[in-house]
């Protein structure tokens, strides 16, 4: 399907390279307009799942009083329907830094649980109805709040392998944790779909307004429940007069009452990047060279990370969009299948590599 796979040569690379090829997701049918990448994100983010999905939502707490929300897909059948066993690998959904979780995302988790994963999506402070019950909201890359829920999961699912995902502009988040917490992630593998990797270079560049718009709004009808909240620590007529992303997301964390901070110090604690080389769990990015929210591949691809590092895996397809990769058919969209299909390669890596050094598995 005329996808590249870009990563520096190791033997995981070329079972992945075999996996991949195999995999019927690559080679199924496309796009019928393949040269309108804007269509295609809006067809991928306006398109409803199918069937729709049932989710129970928990809160954690987290150490400073803060709550995310973990959404578990129990599937279209009810909470007796869905859910694999206790050791069934628990899959972590992270929506875009907007929060909005979009029909793409919740097919995912719903392909998932069809093929016995257990899928959960993570909630920043405040997103898709979260209370918030601190002024203070997650920056663009501070996995604080994620760190807290991935050792919550592991003690839930003691036994099972946890993998995760991020869409968009959200895998900041993962890409941030992965390289800050080294291997002491407790992730066996993780997929960025559509990922932004420089985050300061995506703000100041912007979006086309059909994307950014929406996003904007979004944010500030989330942003305008908790304004009187907000209103100790930020400008809040200012947050929500806001005509930009970087706008709103300088007012929200720069220019806060308390401990305001430059625009240059925001980012060199929130760059998505930051820490790539201490990063030690398998990641595939899968990009498109057409994505009109990333920008073109040039400047927004991070090829030397690709090459250099043995845990970096970027599946680069000519035409895809934004998170959008649709085709004819069942599931709607190839990505999803490929990103399930390198969990499925990476498992049966492992357990080769287990054999193959005699090594005890971990419990």
């Amino acid at each position: 399907g005329h996808c590249r796979l870009l990563c520096k040569p190791s033997a995981l690379a070329q079972h992945l390279v075999r996996s991949l090829g195999r995999s019927a997701a690559l080679r199924g049918g496309r796009w019928p307009w393949p040269c309108w990448p804007q269509l295609q994100m809006l067809w991928q983010l306006l398109q409803p799942p199918e069937p729709e999905p049932v989710v129970a939502r928990e809160l954690l707490q987290l150490s400073d009083a803060g709550l995310v929300a973990l959404d578990w897909l129990v599937g279209p059948w009810g909470a007796a329907g869905g859910g694999g066993g206790l050791s069934s690998p628990v899959l972590l959904l992270i929506p875009n830094a907007a929060g909005k979780v979009t029909g793409g995302l919740l097919q995912l988790g719903l392909r998932a649980l069809e093929r016995g994963f257990i899928p959960v999506i993570f909630n920043r402070r405040g997103h898709n109805g979260c209370p918030l019950t601190t002024p203070r909201l997650q920056s663009f890359g501070d996995p604080g709040d994620l760190r807290e829920a991935v050792t919550y999961l592991r003690c839930r699912h003691p036994s099972a392998s946890l993998l995760a995902v991020s869409e968009g502009s959200g895998s900041g988040l993962l890409l941030a944790y992965l390289g800050e917490s080294g291997s002491s992630s407790r992730l066996a593998a993780a997929a960025c779909l559509s990922p932004i990797f420089r985050g300061r270079d995506w703000f100041e560049a912007r979006m086309p307004w059909l994307y950014e718009w929406p996003l904007l709004l979004h944010l500030k009808q989330g942003l305008s429940r908790y304004a009187g909240a907000l209103a100790e620590v930020v400008d809040t007529d200012r947050l929500l007069g806001s005509r930009s992303l970087r706008e709103l997301e300088e007012t929200l964390f720069c220019r806060t009452r308390s401990r305001p901070t430059s625009w240059e110090s925001y980012w060199e604690r929130n760059e998505p990047l930051r820490d790539a080389d201490e990063a030690a769990v398998p990641v595939l990015c899968l990009c498109s060279a057409d994505d009109p929210v990333r920008g073109p591949p040039a400047r927004s691809l991070p090829r030397e990370l690709f090459r250099s590092s043995p845990y970096f895996f970027l599946l680069l397809t000519p035409h895809g969009g934004h998170c959008g990769f649709p085709r004819r058919g069942p599931g709607r969209c190839w990505a999803h299948e490929a990103v399930l299909e390198y969990f499925r390669a990476m498992a049966e890596f492992l357990r080769m590599e287990e054999r193959r050094k005699g090594l005890p598995r971990p419990r």
